[in-house]
């Protein structure tokens, strides 16, 4: 066989070897059955309620919600956030943000609690930049308070408050567009990251991750957890008194981890994206459906955690999940572009 044979063997069998691994490490040979140990207790008609978070000391929820109809956006889309009582069971959507006089498309959200006000924070996808949206919230009366922005939000995803004006926010790709963008989506680069934003300024925090995703922080660890969906892992991480984050560990979660939110007992609850490459035509209206599922995750410390999947869906009741916030005996599951968010009751 000549020279020449030879290297145009060698490089059809790496083609076909990073085709399979692309299949294998998006989940794509993956079986969805449709599996959930409760009921579905009601379906609340709400466009692409991404984000979804609760507080359980007030009993509300709030959700961040755009249409999301084509990716990336062709033109400025019109999101909100959403009020929803929990207290009565009645489960009313109040529009929040129906006065807020600019383009508003919220992503990841975070509520910080101090005496009776709320702080929200909220990533906005706008066509020309993406910025942080900060509002107060007493009551049901929502406040914007002030727009940060910063060359540094390649492509801001989820976010953290820390306190009132503190927070980490997590960049899903360090290109904006073009090839590089792409070769970090099928090439499984981890150079996307995390970073602080100390109340004037925005640094690095964490880096060398593959599509950093949703962020939460356990405040009584000091740990920091973060979704890695490309890579189907949560990372967790030690915060210091200067807020700079030491990786620790790893947890493989064998599917698309998206937004993490906690339950009463310091579990991690997470919507995930079973099978990627699915979820990645469905976000580009190439697909009806993309499957769902969530996970509960108990952390106790280094080397000592479990996974366990909760709920499973091939798309035909919820597409995309992205969130699954839990409140007592209830899943707030929320999605990327679906038309519905679902109210799931487990089973007692």
């Amino acid at each position: 066989m000549s020279t020449t044979k030879k290297i145009t063997l060698l490089l059809v069998l790496a083609l076909l070897g990073f085709v399979l691994y692309t299949f294998i490490s998006t989940g794509f040979f993956r079986t969805i059955e449709n599996r959930f140990d409760g009921e579905t207790l009601l379906e609340i008609p709400i466009t692409g309620a991404e984000d979804i978070t609760v507080s359980r000391e007030d009993s509300f929820a709030v959700v961040s919600a755009t249409s999301r109809m084509q990716f990336p956006a062709a033109e400025q889309e019109k999101g909100g956030l959403y009020y929803m009582e929990l207290k009565s069971g009645n489960f009313v959507l109040t529009h929040l943000t129906a006065d807020l006089e600019k383009a508003f498309a919220p992503h990841g959200i975070s509520m910080f609690k101090r005496d009776s006000v709320y702080t929200i924070a909220v990533v906005n996808h706008m066509l020309e930049e993406h910025s942080i949206e900060v509002f107060t919230l007493i009551g049901k009366k929502l406040t914007h308070i002030r727009t940060e922005r910063s060359s540094k939000l390649i492509s801001p995803n989820d976010i953290v408050l820390i306190d009132e004006n503190r927070f980490y926010v997590t960049n899903d790709h360090g290109n904006a567009h073009g090839f590089g963008r792409l070769l970090e989506d099928y090439g499984n680069l981890a150079i996307s990251n995390v970073l602080y934003f100390d109340g004037q300024q925005f640094s690095e925090a964490a880096d060398g991750i593959s599509f950093a995703n949703g962020i939460n922080i356990d405040a009584e660890r000091n740990l920091v957890f973060v979704a890695s969906p490309r890579r189907f892992l949560i990372k967790v991480y030690e915060k210091a008194e200067d807020h700079s984050l030491t990786f620790i560990e790893d947890i493989p979660c064998g599917t698309g981890v998206d937004n993490i939110e906690f339950d009463a007992d310091g579990n991690l609850w997470v919507g995930c994206h079973p099978n990627l490459l699915r979820f990645t035509a469905y976000a580009k209206g190439k697909k009806e459906t993309a499957p769902s599922e969530i996970l509960k995750i108990k952390y106790r410390g280094k080397g000592d955690y479990s996974v366990e999947s909760i709920y499973t869906n091939d798309g035909s009741q919820a597409s995309a999940s992205s969130v699954a916030a839990p409140f007592d005996n209830l899943i707030f599951l929320g999605t990327v572009k679906d038309n519905k968010m679902l109210i799931l009751e487990r089973a007692k």
